[in-house]
């Protein structure tokens, strides 16, 4: 890009590229200094941090772009905030806020000062200090950048809904190599200029992962050009490694791509133009660790992979680099930057926006601030009328379907609320929420498409990571939401759900970050309910994942039936601050508890089915436990049979709809009391557990308890194939005939009666093997089974 001569004036390139040398200088203190922090005196071993940690390379790239952002945000009043891809850049990021003062704001021990500096520099990957990512404790993050791939998307979240919101995403040329990273491109065809913000992305070029180079620096740069214009994007670049000129062309592009911005809004709110725009992004090429040392021990570092993290290494063995390192420091003349005391010098400080347009006091930042609470519809009024246990059928999802339909609807007016989810809300039955909104999609569209519009509540996309990046960022900055998916493929983002957990928990310890809104998952077409898709589509195991996470935020609920989805549902979208993961079943199902039940069931989180046992005068022989809604038929089937045939055995079934439950409360603020437990599950008798998910997670949430050698637990264990419901059961040992042989194998008192009830289950066994392999359904005593009570 070739700069005009007038974009900044003389004084202003002058002292932008002072204050891009003050942020470089803070840059290289927070890597290195442990006191000494303007250099008043030469520099001594004792002034370097004896470990020395962070990155260096993308930093003075970052470093760059923040300060011209900075100009713009001036110039064009915006309201803007940074994603850094490359989060290890954290220097970048706390130097900046520190140098714009909103770091000093929220930590007022780090002030700006001489003092202040030195605690600034000695905090940085330092024990008891701060990460060297762009973590949660930075100011202005909404993205800390430690697992790369997913910037793009989180900003892209951001600015759903928030149309007068820009935010500039820096990405990493490493980063953009990710799977997550490359599809985000296309989140262009999801943004509608009318009702979003936009997204302004930066492609750092700067050539160099940790040790090897990167692709999109090794293409032809009309290759480069072809890709990016191929997802969409009209590419502005700025190449070089001379300041003076560097600085004029960033100014003259960023101006360029503003207007842009701006005219590509105004044709869509003003003029009504509904074509896709083809939406701005720059290039910067720049070399890696840029003004740092340029070779160290005749090896060269700028411009090359040695430049990623510390460059010169200043210890015990390297005595001789401590004279690099001043002179690297005083390259950046200090004494030009900062007064007596310290602190930014006034004309170099006014450079920063003012108030809440500073990046890290924005408050789209601290989603918090902003976040409203959910306008929520009764969920009692969509309950579903259960006369007597298991007199009725319904399918679990379709009616929460309902419910949230009206969520939609109600919230439409204040726009905080979207479903996001891989092309599986129809196939997860949430039919009913298009009759009030669409699929929000900007490409192209043709006569018989069905529920796509520019704008709407439900946002669908191939991509699991991101659907989870779009609403990890669309709750990051205020809003509310759900993602629903098959069971088995939310695996793909496991590790997006570590990194957000993660989030949450160093977030609540931070009084000046504001709590948001919970991360809610719905898993449908769950392992039980993939009997037509097969083994590849059975994998109950995001269970065992999410409960490795800190008590404080992971929350699993298993829904018995309809009733029991609402009121969790209720609970979990007015939540703050928690992951929310309830899993539940799509198809026609039994219904078992009326909703003002439901709700005390799901107020406890546990309990005795007291209409579904018979132990009520004296000590049951067995207690028979279930979670999830095929488990808990299962079981319900498996007690009739046993109370038919076994009429003197004393049965309580207990029914877990709150997995942390058994936790003991030492381990989870969920968890119930040793008493409890043992109250429910008694201290000495056989509990046979039938559990949605693989069996040992219940063994490793109870092992503490007393009873933990009495437990028995059934639940998926890697069988699966195509096939019917029932014998999906059947393959794992789940089936209520395998649960009543489980029982009587646990008591001795049945004798002859348990041995010839065994018999004939074994029997039912092997019918139920002929029926499918001939007519391909189960038996219409499994299909037509109902609960007489």
């Amino acid at each position: 890009m070739n700069a005009t001569p007038d974009t900044l004036s003389p004084d202003l390139l002058h002292r932008m590229d002072a204050y891009w040398r003050a942020a470089n200088y803070l840059a290289v203190g927070q890597i290195y200094l442990y006191d000494n922090p303007l250099l008043r005196r030469p520099l001594a071993m004792g002034d370097v941090k004896r470990m020395l940690l962070g990155h260096w390379g993308t930093t003075p790239g970052q470093n760059f772009i923040y300060v011209h952002l900075n100009r713009v945000i001036k110039q064009y009043d915006l309201n803007m905030i940074y994603v850094s891809g490359p989060g290890h850049g954290g220097p970048a990021l706390v130097g900046n806020t520190y140098l714009e003062g909103t770091y000093s704001e929220i930590y007022p021990d780090i002030g700006q000062d001489e003092a202040g500096l030195q605690r600034l520099f000695r905090q940085f990957s330092f024990p008891g200090g701060i990460p060297s990512h762009v973590s949660p404790e930075c100011p202005g993050s909404i993205h800390e950048g430690g697992e790369l791939g997913y910037s793009l998307s989180h900003s892209f979240g951001a600015v759903f809904d928030n149309p007068d919101l820009v935010v500039a995403c820096v990405v990493g040329d490493g980063e953009a190599e990710t799977g997550p990273l490359a599809t985000a491109w296309h989140s262009n065809k999801f943004l509608d200029p009318v009702t979003d913000g936009a997204v302004l992305p930066v492609l750092h070029l700067n050539g160099y992962k940790i040790a090897n180079p990167t692709i999109f620096a090794r293409i032809e740069p009309e290759e480069l050009e072809q890709f990016l214009r191929g997802c969409g994007w009209t590419p502005y670049y700025v190449e070089g490694d001379d300041p003076a000129l560097m600085h004029e062309a960033m100014a003259a592009v960023l101006d360029t791509a503003v207007e842009q911005i701006r005219e590509i809004q105004h044709d869509a709110r003003v003029n009504g133009n509904t074509m896709r725009p083809r939406w701005p992004m720059i290039v910067l090429k720049s070399p890696k660790g840029w003004t740092g040392p340029e070779k160290v021990d005749g090896q060269q570092i700028e411009g090359t992979f040695r430049a990623h993290q510390v460059p010169i290494a200043v210890d015990a063995d390297h005595p001789e680099h401590l004279k690099l390192l001043e002179d690297w420091l005083k390259s950046y003349r200090a004494e030009e930057l900062f007064d007596e005391s310290g602190r930014l010098k006034p004309e170099l400080a006014e450079l920063a926006p003012k108030g809440e347009r500073r990046m890290g006091a924005n408050p789209h930042a601290n989603g918090g601030i902003l976040l409203r609470d959910l306008i929520m519809p009764n969920f009692r009024d969509y309950a579903v009328k259960v006369p007597s246990p298991g007199a009725v059928t319904a399918a679990d999802t379709h009616e929460l379907g309902v419910f949230l339909r009206d969520v939609a609807k109600l919230n439409r007016a204040q726009r905080n609320f979207r479903i996001f989810g891989p092309d599986e809300t129809l196939s997860n039955r949430l039919n009913a929420v298009f009759e009030v909104t669409d699929r929000q999609w900007d490409a192209r569209m043709q006569a018989n498409d069905e529920f796509l519009a520019h704008e709407g509540r439900v946002m669908e996309m191939l991509s699991e990571h991101q659907c989870e990046g779009w609403l990890e960022g669309y709750l990051l900055t205020g809003r509310h939401g759900l993602f629903n998916s098959y069971e088995s493929f939310i695996h793909i983002i496991d590790s997006m759900f570590n990194q957000h957990a993660k989030w949450l928990k160093v977030t609540a310890d931070l009084p000046w970050r504001r709590k948001i809104a919970s991360l809610n998952y719905l898993l449908a077409s769950h392992v039980w309910q993939q009997m037509h898709n097969g083994f590849t589509h059975q994998d109950p195991g995001f269970i065992d994942h999410v409960v490795n996470k800190k008590a404080d935020v992971v929350r699993v609920y298993l829904p018995p039936d309809a009733n029991c989805l609402l009121s969790v549902w209720d609970h979990c979208l007015r939540s703050r601050h928690y992951v929310n993961v309830v899993i539940a079943g799509k198809y026609q199902a039994p219904q078992w508890l009326s909703m003002d039940a439901a709700v005390k069931h799901c107020t406890q989180g546990i309990g005795i089915w007291q209409w579904a046992s018979n132990d009520q005068a004296v000590a049951p022989d067995v207690v028979m436990a279930c979670c999830g809604d095929v488990p808990t038929l299962e079981t319900l089937a498996a007690v009739s049979i046993l109370r038919e045939h076994l009429p003197d055995l004393k049965i309580r079934v207990v029914n877990v709809v709150d997995l942390m439950k058994l936790q003991p409360q030492s381990e989870h603020p969920h968890g119930l009391s040793d008493t409890d437990f043992d109250e429910l599950f008694t201290k000495d008798k056989p509990v046979i557990f039938a559990f949605h998910g693989y069996p040992w997670l219940i063994h490793r949430l109870t092992y503490r308890r007393t009873n933990h050698d009495n437990l028995h637990v059934r639940g998926y264990k890697e069988e699966g194939t195509i096939t019917t419901p029932f014998d999906m059961t059947v393959l794992n040992d789940l089936d209520r005939f395998h649960l009543v042989m489980d029982t009587i194998d646990r008591l001795p008192q049945t004798g002859d009666k348990g041995i010839y009830l065994k018999q004939q289950l074994k029997d039912k066994l092997i019918e139920h093997k002929q029926y499918i392999d001939k007519y391909g359904e189960d038996m219409p005593e499994i299909r037509n089974w109902k609960w007489k009570g």
